[in-house]
C-alpha cells in the first residue's frame, strides 16, 4: 500500500464519521421527541409514531436507503447520495433511539412529576429539572450501542456511492490486488471510533455519579 492509498482510507474515515455525526446529532432529540409523543399519549400523534417505528426498525438500512435514493426523485424531489445517506439514517437511528428512551420514560417514577407538578412547577421545567437528567442517566448504555452501531452499519451507503472507510478499502483492494491492507487499517480505523464513543459514555456516567454524590 502505498501512501495515498492510507491517504485515501483516512478521507473515507472522515466520511463515516462525519454522517455517523450528523446522523447522531440529529437523530437523538428526534427519537426524544418522538417517545415523549409515545409517553404522553397524544392522541393520533402516537400511533403514527408507534406505525413508524415499528415500520423503520423492521426495515433494513440498505433498503431503506435504496428507497428514499430511487423513489423521492420519482415523485419530484431530487436528492443526492449524501443527502440520501443522511436521511437514511437519521430516520433509522431515530427509530431506535425513540425505543430506547421510551423504555427510560416508562420507568420512569411518575409520583417525582405529580411532586413536581402540585407545588405548581411548569411543565417545561419538570421535564427538563426531573425528567431528563434521569432519563438520560437510565438511556445512555442503549444509546451509545445505538450509536455504535450506526457508525459499523455506514458500510451500506456504498450502494449509492459514498466511499467510506470500507468502501475506500475495498477499492484499495481490488486495484492493488492485496486486500487484507487496506482492511487492516480500516480495522484499525474503525476501532478508536467506537472507543471514543465508549469512552464518552463512561465520562458522562462519571460526571453524572460525581454530581449525586455532591447534591
Amino acid at each position: 500500500m502505498s501512501g495515498g492509498d492510507i491517504a485515501a482510507i483516512f478521507q473515507g474515515a472522515i466520511v463515516t464519521v462525519t454522517l455517523s455525526f450528523i446522523g447522531i446529532l440529529i437523530g437523538l432529540p428526534i427519537g426524544l421527541g418522538l417517545a415523549l409523543l409515545r409517553w404522553a399519549n397524544v392522541p393520533f400523534a402516537a400511533k403514527i409514531v408507534t406505525l413508524y417505528v415499528s415500520i423503520l426498525r423492521a426495515t433494513p438500512l440498505v433498503t431503506l436507503l435504496l428507497l428514499l435514493f430511487f423513489a423521492l426523485p420519482n415523485i419530484g424531489v431530487p436528492i443526492n447520495p449524501i443527502s440520501a445517506a443522511i436521511l437514511a439514517l437519521v430516520m433509522n437511528t431515530s427509530a431506535f433511539n425513540c425505543e430506547v428512551w421510551r423504555s427510560a420514560l416508562m420507568n420512569f417514577p411518575k409520583d417525582q412529576y405529580e411532586a413536581a407538578q402540585s407545588v405548581g412547577m411548569r411543565a417545561e421545567l419538570r421535564f427538563r429539572r426531573i425528567v431528563l437528567p434521569q432519563i438520560v442517566r437510565v438511556s445512555l448504555p442503549g444509546l451509545v450501542n445505538e450509536m455504535s452501531l450506526l457508525i459499523k452499519v455506514t458500510p451500506v451507503l456504498a450502494v449509492v456511492g459514498v466511499v467510506d472507510i470500507t468502501r475506500a478499502a475495498v477499492r484499495i483492494g481490488a486495484q492493488t490486488y492485496e486486500p487484507l491492507p487496506p482492511f487492516l487499517v480500516a480495522v484499525a480505523l474503525y476501532a478508536p471510533i467506537v472507543f471514543a464513543l465508549v469512552s464518552l459514555q463512561r465520562w458522562i456516567e462519571r460526571r453524572q455519579v460525581a454530581a449525586e454524590a455532591a447534591a
